[in-house]
């Protein structure tokens, strides 16, 4: 059964987030255009353009913390055949040993468009919403 282009986006979005949870960048690379650009927190208010911004955090040494996402509330909005904008609340839990366990909120807003026959991520907002430390 083939699935729905909502499906498919929906999978290719966690595999995104499980990429990014893992320092996955190989998998991260494939997923997104390279001429990927974002606003995020760890931008500091810049537009960035491109991959090696998000490499530089997702080439580093994993250590012994453990990491998962958690979508909530996930909506796809398909823009005509080959365009989506996929928006969710993220909740990030982190298990670390050195600086305690902790779990993050962001409001993300993801673009997708196909490029090719196949759906590439182009460009995203994450706004961070709040984090509470565990103890």
């Amino acid at each position: 059964m083939e699935l729905s282009p909502e499906d498919e986006l929906l999978l290719l979005n966690e595999k995104l987030l499980e990429s990014i949870d893992a320092n996955d960048y190989e998998t991260y690379t494939e997923l997104c255009d390279v001429s990927l650009t974002a606003f995020e927190p760890e931008a500091m208010g810049q537009l960035v353009e491109g991959m090696p911004f998000h490499g530089f955090y997702l080439m580093r040494e994993k250590g012994d913390a453990m990491k998962q996402s958690t979508i909530c509330s996930p909506r796809v909005r398909m823009l005509g055949e080959d365009a989506a904008v996929v928006t969710f609340v993220r909740l990030s839990q982190k298990l670390s040993p050195q600086t305690g366990d902790s779990v993050a909120s962001c409001e993300e807003t993801r673009v997708w468009q196909r490029v090719n026959g196949q759906w590439k991520h182009v460009h995203f907002h994450r706004s961070f919403a709040g984090s509470v430390e565990l103890g």
